[in-house]
């Protein structure tokens, strides 16, 4: 399995960790390619990770506190509303992780760290590496660093290739 992650917000953070350690727990060789903001997961502190509900219409918010008739409403927030109301990125973000918090999912950290347990490999992007001014030492051990020439060959002999 290939998997392209460029996508550096905490809700875009689960699928490549959550996809990859599952198909190395069923014996795939994976590999995972972070590129651009994708890079921020790799990061050694991720707590900064936010949910940006901005021009996302899937994402209708519920309430991960009160009672169950509250958390039950689709909270469908104009776009208009989220890129106007002052600090709405931090409150999403809040609720977001606190409906990871009460449904016993794991953290981006431990999610990270099973995958690299069960081998799956992570390969920063160089080139974007240098071009927002990293250093290796931004990042967690454990990744090669590699460019889109080095992955793609990856990618053409997946059975599986997923870009997120």
């Amino acid at each position: 399995m290939a998997i392209i992650a460029t996508r550096g917000t905490l809700d875009w953070a689960y699928p490549p960790f959550i996809l990859g350690s599952t198909a190395a727990a069923l014996g795939w060789d994976v590999s995972i390619f972070f590129t651009f903001y994708g890079l921020n997961l790799l990061k050694k502190d991720v707590s900064d990770l936010k949910v940006s509900p901005l021009g996302n219409p899937g994402m209708p918010m519920k309430m991960p506190f009160g009672p169950d008739w509250f958390k039950g409403i689709n909270w469908n927030i104009p776009n208009i509303i989220q890129a106007g109301v002052p600090g709405f990125e931090t409150v999403a973000t809040m609720l977001m992780q606190q409906t990871i918090k009460n449904n016993g999912v794991a953290t981006i950290e431990e999610l990270r760290g099973l995958a690299q347990e069960a081998d799956v490999k992570f390969i920063a992007c160089q080139m974007t590496v240098d071009l927002f001014g990293f250093s290796h030492d931004d990042f967690i051990g454990g990744l090669d660093y590699a460019g889109a020439a080095t992955f793609l060959p990856v990618a053409q002999q997946a059975d599986v290739s997923l870009f997120m």
